[in-house]
């Protein structure tokens, strides 16, 4: 992305009040299960990005803009050193820049596997067309892909096919489906097995969250669900939340993500702290591509100054040498390795035993796991008869398992995982139910309630929790009733349940905790028959609210 381009959409979303919009509602939470993933190379499962012996692989890497710096030839050797896995190289199909030949591609990708990287291959050309030449040029991209079909041939261990780059401006949802399942139908088509890695639209930002809410829609269009998309987060993110809603929505729903550019120094644009992007998405298990390697119109992008590696700017050693960059956090991909990889996993970790049993929380505590190289870490997961939900995850072998709701039974297990990617077998069970909630002293709570938006048959709404009392609140179950047969569909902040008219919400991860005197926001989608009431009482752990604006 050229510094021209991100002033230009610094200016828009001040114009168009972006940063005002609410946000979308999260994905759907169940899983897709694709048709039949790739069975060799790199590849999707389960909304992760595996190698072809499956093992986990997460992409710690930068952009190196090749088409403009071909003759930049010690750039991914310098890249290596610093300790990144994956390199993002911009490519032109000759739609608005010089062609990079196959005979040009075939190198970039012997440069990369010389140098122990994984190559994600970009086509930069569609970036900031509008929704009328939105076909054309994913369409013409797609072409430019199948004319490196022998190039890219057997390739798929190593390569990442990044259709374009950041094609369209605001859209609506069918202006970026519409092309995109058709560009990736055609590349299957063509017998492409690689994985396909998608940009969100508006220039990649997803700001109107058309990808948020359709990317399960893209993702079964692709016959092997070998699918990956990617989010651009500069200037639309301003807030930790905003960064976790976004990241969160894809984990929760089983899709996978990777945030394929980002950069600058803190606040530029309007952006935050590019740090809580990195942190986010090294809690998440998620990739992270940062803009750009050098040679930037803008030199406060340029992680290494005049492509030096012994220059790296502020922004270089935040990527490469932060506490959560790029040397901290990479791990090389196995089929680089000289001796055979691990795929060894590790033993199941002993029974759990609970303690510290709360209304809201509970601790658990497990013998070790062992592993031939090294246990990295534990899963705990809700087990509710054959399906299990994500917990929490910890590195060592006690762990408080928060926001669980009060006077509930509760089933958990724990898995291992070792520095490979590999996964043990499930721990024996242990069963406990929380404590009833009778009230916390100094508790005191109000809520407002509105509804941000009506059309037939739906609504969106709006939950402000606000903490009146005298005691910080964490963890928390919100209890309402509708009065007009409303139904809650879809929503962030928190996990609904409904029976009937009456609702509870369980706080997420992020909305958990409320200081006192703070505030917390959940939104939420919802049908609705011919009236749309507001309801008129709340609790709070057992506590009645008061309602207000």
């Amino acid at each position: 992305m050229t510094r021209a381009l991100l002033a230009a959409l610094a200016t828009l979303a001040t114009l168009l009040g972006l940063l005002a919009l609410s946000p979308s509602p999260a994905l759907a939470a169940d899983a897709p299960e694709p048709p039949g993933a790739a069975a060799t190379g790199l590849h999707i499962s389960d909304g992760r990005l595996l190698e072809g012996n499956g093992n986990d692989f997460v992409m710690r890497g930068v952009n190196h803009a090749h088409t403009w710096y071909p003759g930049e030839t010690r750039s991914l050797a310098d890249i290596k050193a610093l300790g990144a896995n994956t390199v993002r190289v911009v490519l032109s199909d000759g739609h608005r820049w010089s062609r990079n030949s196959p005979e040009d591609v075939a190198a970039v990708v012997a440069d990369c596997k010389a140098n122990r990287l994984i190559c994600v291959l970009e086509v930069h050309d569609t970036t900031g067309y509008g929704e009328d030449a939105a076909a054309g040029t994913l369409d013409h991209a797609a072409d430019y892909w199948i004319s490196l079909k022998d190039v890219l041939a057997g390739e798929e261990d190593y390569v990442i096919v990044n259709i374009g780059n950041e094609p369209w401006g605001n859209t609506d949802p069918a202006g970026w489906t519409a092309p995109t399942t058709a560009a990736i139908q055609k590349l299957r088509g063509a017998g492409f097995e690689h994985t396909i890695m998608v940009d969100a639209p508006n220039w990649g930002q997803d700001w109107q969250n058309v990808m948020r809410t359709t990317a399960r829609q893209v993702y079964d269009a692709d016959p092997t669900g070998n699918l990956l998309f990617s989010i651009h987060m500069y200037s639309v993110y301003d807030t930790a939340q905003e960064i976790t809603d976004y990241l969160d929505a894809f984990v929760t729903a089983g899709l996978p993500l990777v945030i394929g550019e980002f950069g600058g120094p803190a606040d530029q644009w309007g952006d935050p702290d590019e740090n809580t992007m990195m942190a986010a998405a090294q809690r998440l298990g998620l990739g992270y591509l940062a803009w750009s390697w050098s040679g930037n119109t803008d030199p406060v992008l340029d992680l290494a100054i005049d492509f030096d590696p012994a220059r790296l700017s502020s922004w270089g050693e935040r990527v490469f040498h932060g506490a959560d960059g790029i040397a901290e956090t990479s791990r090389e991909a196995t089929v680089f390795g000289t001796t055979a990889p691990d795929t060894r996993a590790p033993t199941a970790p002993g029974a759990p035993t609970a303690s510290g049993v709360s209304p809201t929380s509970v601790t658990l505590t497990w013998p070790a796991a062992t592993d031939d190289i090294g246990v990295t870490g534990y899963d705990v997961v809700r087990v509710d008869g054959t399906a299990e939900t994500p917990a929490v995850s910890a590195t060592t072998t006690t762990v408080t398992v928060p926001s669980l709701t009060a006077g509930t039974r509760y089933t958990f297990a724990v898995y291992a995982k070792d520095a490979a990617g590999n996964r043990s077998s499930r721990s024996a069970t242990v069963t406990v139910t929380t404590e009833e909630d009778t009230g916390t002293p100094g508790a005191g709570c109000s809520v407002g309630y509105r509804v941000a938006g009506e059309w037939p048959g739906g609504f969106q709404g709006e939950i402000t929790l606000r903490n009146t009392g005298t005691a910080a609140v964490d963890g928390w179950t919100l209890g309402f009733a509708f009065a007009a047969g409303q139904t809650v569909s879809n929503m962030w902040g928190g996990a609904p349940a409904q029976n009937g008219s009456s609702v509870t919400v369980t706080a997420a991860s992020y909305t958990s905790a409320i200081p006192v005197g703070g505030s917390v926001t959940v939104g939420f989608t919802g049908t609705k028959l011919t009236s749309n009431p507001a309801p008129t009482a709340f609790t709070l752990n057992g506590t009645a609210c008061t309602t207000g604006s």
